[in-house]
């Protein structure tokens, strides 16, 4: 049969993975699709850029991307280069003259999938994505179609394999948060500029997508709070560890009541602790997980390696084989299910419950003032533990201070934030060392 005829956009760590997996599982693919699929161009930023030895014809190579997407022997664009500009011009007008495209860009869809998906619409053609969450972990689709009769609830995730790494290393050796993204670096699981990561950027477009998908709403990048790691301490890592938790920067959608009762979606990414009991306490090194919860379903998890050239590329592949069979018998998929169309509840509306590490005077009544200021932001105190400087198994304050540390009940984000506010004003109090959300646990 007619070849399905492919343009590459992009040739970097995944898209050198994605021409050879075409090249290597070519019968294979050709068997899966009913037709074989061809490379129509490559296009690159730098013509002599060493690439290895890539099982392609070098005359394929382009500098110019927009006129390989409009030539008309093009079906397929595969769009490996991320960022939002130029790609976002390059697959609107992929999308509109018809051509399926499969794309790997996560900041795109998060900052505006809503264009593309419209250029779909207009075009007929397919847009898939199942490679820009999670690498190889099959977790788009799923949410995408196989759960599209149930109702999701929550979806609770690790989908940075940087932070994860880095959170795994201090709480394994006792590092600090320098000291281990240095190791992450050294190993090449942290990017020379880390910030898109450890201030958390990379997660909240992850956690964009998948609310978008499991509440049937439209959700952006900006509609994230977000937080990153570069505040977590060895310290925190050890009161996490001493209160049998573990500390991850999670992605938390979740889909319920806001404070009208009307339904509505809350999308936060930041560190939290939870209990070592919970299945994503267990997902250590550069790994990614994602913990769904459905009324029907139940709770479902989906766990591998979230990054990488030939992980990414394998979901590359497996979107590849669904546009290129959906084009031969002249079908599209489903439009984008955006019709619940929710509202973004506010962070502080947010409910959890905090953990609080904070240096005190070392004198009588401190601990009945500080109880005080909770009880006027109706935050409700459920352990203490405090402890005089030079104590061997209790933390210790600057300064021979002292210093409590504070578990609470759930609260608001807004009540909570209030709270470190007005403490902040009391004189016994020296300093906030920490303040960390505890997820996962009984509330």
């Amino acid at each position: 049969m007619k070849p399905v005829r492919l343009a590459l956009l992009g040739c970097g760590t995944v898209g050198t993975e994605v021409v050879r997996l075409l090249h290597e599982q070519a019968a294979d693919l050709a068997a899966r699709i009913g037709a074989p699929l061809e490379l129509a161009g490559i296009a690159v930023r730098r013509m002599g850029r060493d690439r290895g030895p890539l099982p392609v014809n070098p005359e394929l190579f382009t500098t110019d991307p927009l006129s390989l997407i409009k030539r008309d022997d093009v079906d397929v664009v595969v769009e490996m280069v991320g960022g939002i500009e130029p790609a976002r011009g390059w697959l609107v007008e992929a999308l509109r003259s018809g051509k399926s495209v499969v794309t790997a860009n996560k900041a795109l869809l998060a900052e505006d999938g809503a264009a593309l998906h419209d250029a779909a619409v207009e075009g007929r053609a397919d847009l898939y994505y199942e490679a820009a969450v999670a690498g190889a972990i099959p977790l788009l689709r799923p949410l995408r179609e196989s759960l599209h009769g149930d109702t999701v609830t929550q979806v609770t995730g690790i989908v940075n394999g940087t932070t994860n790494y880095i959170l795994s290393a201090m709480d394994a050796t006792g590092a600090g948060f320098a000291e281990a993204l240095d190791q992450a670096t050294e190993l090449g699981y942290a990017e020379a500029d880390p910030t898109a990561d450890v201030e958390g950027f990379d997660a909240a477009a992850k956690a964009a997508i998948l609310a978008s998908l499991a509440f049937h709403t439209r959700v952006t990048a900006a509609d994230v709070h977000r937080e990153g790691i570069t505040e977590v301490t060895a310290a925190d890592v050890a009161s996490a560890r001493a209160m049998g938790c573990t500390i991850k920067l999670l992605c938390i959608a979740s889909r319920g009541p806001d404070s009208t009762g009307a339904d509505s979606v809350s999308v936060r990414v930041h560190p939290a602790m939870i209990p070592l009991s919970h299945p994503l306490a267990r997902v250590g090194d550069a790994f990614n997980a994602v913990f769904v919860e459905a009324v029907a379903a139940g709770q479902l998890m989906f766990y591998g390696r979230g990054a990488g050239g030939a992980p990414t590329a394998s979901a590359v592949l497996g979107d590849l084989v669904t546009v290129a069979r959906n084009r031969l018998v002249g079908v599209r998929a489903a439009s984008e299910s955006a019709y619940a169309a929710l509202p973004i509840r506010p962070m502080g509306e947010a409910r959890t419950r905090y953990h609080i590490s904070l240096d005190v005077a070392d004198r009588p009544g401190v601990l009945a003032a500080v109880a005080g200021v909770f009880a006027g932001h109706d935050v409700s105190i459920a352990t203490v533990r405090q402890g005089p400087a030079g104590g061997t198994d209790r933390p210790v304050g600057r300064g021979g201070d002292a210093v409590l540390v504070i578990v609470t009940h759930e609260a608001t984000d807004a009540a909570l934030a209030a709270t470190v506010e007005d403490l902040r004003r009391l004189d016994i109090v020296r300093s906030i060392a920490s303040v960390l959300r505890v997820e996962g646990g009984d509330r």
